[in-house]
């Protein structure tokens, strides 16, 4: 195995194959510049590692991750009020801009493959889930969209209309390249478990039924690989939804990896087994990165607990646990090299075995 450097030079890792424990990242990018976020990303990257397109919220409203979903949403125009992203009945300025902010990115992605002798042979998308994305969109009367099962309908089959163009742009950005969709359900523990404030801030939204969110990701997830993704992963803040995973076919996870009981390593285990992918999410708490052998540990230790083959661990992916927006570029370089010190630590632990 073998990952490109900025410089254009090789790192030999321990596996010659595509078995093997790989980096990526959620998503979000310091800076506003997405010529060199992407340079830095397609260098950091390179094959058999995951690079994606980032979004910049550095920039401003728009390349925001509501936003940014947002402007995939090509029959529901929104525009931003104070208290956020709101639907409205016809497009503005706002939605223009997160609109320009993405077809930007699209185009800088398109150029930069262009110049690359050779290009990586993967690409991931991101946006929001529906559901966290609903928590986040309010109507017209100021209440969030998640209220009513309407808009929370309507703004899942406009997303997956969006999903497949996102796809299909990325496709033709960066041709030949195995795609992979990434949705973000950072708001699903509030929203399957009614903690999700109102508009007002004096009550809680109720509950989505559980069945729903199962529903709309597997809905998800069969329009994605209908528009070419080979994968599609599920990303959350915390593991408490592991079980309902288990219940959408074919897709993979990415949560934190340190705090996962023991009965959800068992889920995991299962989800593995299975063939799902787990995107092991790593905390760099206060800023710092941990011992790299702190961080293998934090899966090897669970992982021969629980009985799975070490050769088993080529299911996983390394991603920082957390967004790279809010430390800088040069943060974000670091918590990219310590992921990459960490798979070639279970890499090697794969090797011993």
């Amino acid at each position: 195995m073998s990952r490109v450097m900025p410089d254009g030079a090789r790192s030999d890792s321990v596996l010659p194959d595509s078995g093997a424990v790989t980096v990526t990242a959620l998503g979000d990018w310091p800076g506003q510049d997405p010529v060199e976020a992407l340079r830095v990303i397609r260098g950091e990257l390179g094959s058999p590692n995951l690079p994606f397109l980032p979004s910049l919220p550095e920039r401003g409203a728009g390349s925001d991750e509501i936003g940014r979903t947002a402007a995939l949403l090509a029959e529901l125009p929104v525009d931003l009020q104070p208290h956020g992203w709101r639907l409205v009945d016809r497009p503005g300025k706002d939605l223009r801009r997160a609109v320009s902010a993405l077809s930007t990115d699209v185009n800088v992605l398109a150029d930069l493959v262009g110049e690359e002798e050779r290009p990586a042979d993967a690409l991931k998308v991101h946006c929001r889930g529906p559901l966290s994305l609903a928590a986040n969109l309010h109507l017209h009367n100021g209440e969030r969209a998640l209220i009513d099962y309407g808009a929370r309908r309507d703004l899942r089959d406009a997303l997956l209309d969006g999903v497949a163009s996102l796809l299909h742009r990325a496709a033709a950005a960066s041709p030949g390249a195995k795609l992979t969709l990434q949705l973000d359900e950072p708001e699903i523990a509030g929203v399957l478990g009614g903690g999700i404030p109102t508009a007002s801030g004096y009550r809680t939204l109720r509950a989505v039924p559980e069945q729903e969110a199962v529903e709309a990701w597997t809905l998800l997830a069969e329009g994605a690989r209908s528009a070419g993704a080979s994968a599609v992963v599920l990303s959350f803040r915390t593991p408490e939804q592991l079980a309902l995973v288990q219940r959408v076919p074919g897709v993979g996870v990415a949560v934190p990896a340190g705090g996962v009981s023991t009965r959800q390593w068992e889920t995991l285990s299962e989800l593995i087994e299975g063939g799902r992918t787990l995107w092991a999410g790593v905390r760099f708490a206060g800023g710092s990165a941990p011992r790299v052998q702190e961080t293998a540990d934090v899966l090897l230790r669970p992982w021969r607990g629980i009985g799975l083959a070490l050769d088993s661990l080529g299911a996983v992916r390394l991603v920082p646990a957390d967004g790279l927006s809010e430390h800088g570029p040069d943060h974000a370089r670091r918590v990219l090299a310590h992921l990459h010190q960490s798979a070639d630590a279970l890499n090697q632990a794969i090797a011993d075995a």
